[in-house]
């Protein structure tokens, strides 16, 4: 089976494209290192260095006659795309087309799409929230991602092309970027190692769904199978806020950095968790590592891999 992994050399896809390769994949990762790294990228496979809007994505596909995509690329920052909706569209939703066309044109046969669980469902009515949950994106990167659901559905009724659209919730561990746009796990740990200190926004008692990068990839794993189609959040059900974070990793990385609050940010969710039951109950996956094993991991990581 050949597969192509776009963002293969980002923090979740580069984890993913080892884990195909380990099942015996022939993986081709596209990747324009915009904030991919090459030292993600697994010698096994083959690296094409391009952007998702190139115009010879569609040669590459010609090309290659992939079987499937995973399409993992994408401008990752909500914040940013509140500020540049533009640059936002052009990335997730018009090089998002730029793939799906290809994979109409060239026989591609199925699509896995990292979509989102918070910014898709926005402000929740209810706790945790399931596939069912109202949908009301406050920022563009929510939109982009919601859209990009509506654009694979149009491509499965029309087209034929089967797709799994997996609604992460916060994914952390190994290989996550610190700097930049990044998750409160990577960004605390890497300035409570190299002695800089942190700050939690506002009250820090916001809370998030954490689900580690292993989980993820095994989700992804999954998504392989011919009878997983559809959307399915890929989450632990459990919420923990910014202080609980702060509080356990100062004790794993034995910083004596103080507890400092700064100003909130506006527009942040108070509270976002989501329920995995729907892929639990169809196809029994469910996460294995408990958030504080997964935030130990990661803390061993960067403590051998501080940059």
């Amino acid at each position: 089976m050949k597969i192509l992994v776009t963002g293969g050399a980002g923090f979740i896809a580069s984890h993913i494209v080892d884990a195909y390769i380990n099942a015996g994949l022939d993986v081709f990762i596209i990747d324009n290192f915009s904030t991919g790294r090459r030292e993600n990228v697994n010698p096994k496979a083959t690296l094409i260095e391009m952007d998702i809007n190139d115009e010879k994505v569609d040669e590459l596909f010609k090309k290659e006659k992939f079987d499937i995509i995973n399409h993992h690329a994408a401008q990752m920052d909500v914040r940013f795309s509140v500020d540049n909706p533009g640059f936002d569209a052009a990335t997730n939703i018009l090089g998002s087309l730029n793939l799906y066309e290809s994979a109409k044109n060239h026989g591609v046969k199925k699509i896995i799409f990292a979509s989102t669980g918070g910014a898709v469902y926005g402000e929740q009515d209810y706790f945790p929230a399931d596939e069912n949950h109202p949908t009301r994106p406050c920022s563009p990167y929510g939109i982009a991602k919601l859209a990009n659901e509506k654009y694979l559905f149009y491509y499965k009724e029309v087209y034929g092309i089967d797709h799994v659209a997996l609604r992460y919730v916060n994914v952390y561990g190994p290989k996550q970027n610190p700097h930049g746009e990044a998750g409160v796990v990577a960004i605390f740990i890497n300035k409570m190692i190299s002695g800089s200190q942190p700050i939690i926004n506002g009250d820090g008692l916001n809370t998030r769904d954490y689900v580690y990068v292993a989980d993820v990839v095994k989700a992804n794993l999954l998504a392989l199978n011919e009878n997983v189609s559809g959307i399915y959040n890929v989450a632990t059900g459990i919420e923990h806020d910014v202080n609980f974070i702060f509080r356990t990793l100062k004790e794993l990385t034995k910083s004596d950095c103080k507890e400092i609050h700064g100003e909130a940010k506006a527009g942040e969710q108070r509270r976002s968790v989501c329920t995995s039951g729907k892929i639990y109950k169809e196809h029994g996956w469910k996460p294995d590592v408990l958030f504080n094993e997964g935030l130990s991991k990661t803390v061993d990581y960067f403590k051998k891999n501080l940059r």
